[in-house]
C-alpha cells in the first residue's frame, strides 16, 4: 500500500476533509482544479503552493477511494 504523506486529515481543519499537507486546500479542490485546469502550468499559476507530488498524491488518494481501499493518513502536527 502506498504511503501518502502529503495528504493529511485534521478534524479542526476544513471539517476533517483530506487536505494537501498542512494547507487549507482539500484533495477534492485539487481534483476539481485539475478538471478546470488540465494544463498543469495553468493549474500551478492558480495554486502556486502545489507541487507535482501533491497533485500526484491527490490523484492516488482519489483512485484508492474509488477502489474502496482504506488508506491510513497522518494527522496534522
Amino acid at each position: 500500500m502506498e504511503k501518502l504523506e502529503r495528504i493529511t486529515t485534521d478534524p479542526a481543519r476544513m471539517n476533517g476533509e483530506p487536505c494537501i499537507q498542512d494547507l487549507r486546500l482539500t484533495v477534492r479542490r485539487v481534483l476539481e482544479a485539475l478538471a478546470i485546469y488540465p494544463d498543469r502550468a495553468e493549474l500551478k499559476r492558480e495554486y502556486p503552493q502545489l507541487e507535482d507530488e501533491d497533485i500526484r498524491q491527490a490523484l492516488a488518494f482519489a483512485a484508492a477511494v474509488v477502489d474502496d481501499k482504506v488508506l491510513p493518513l497522518p494527522h496534522a502536527r
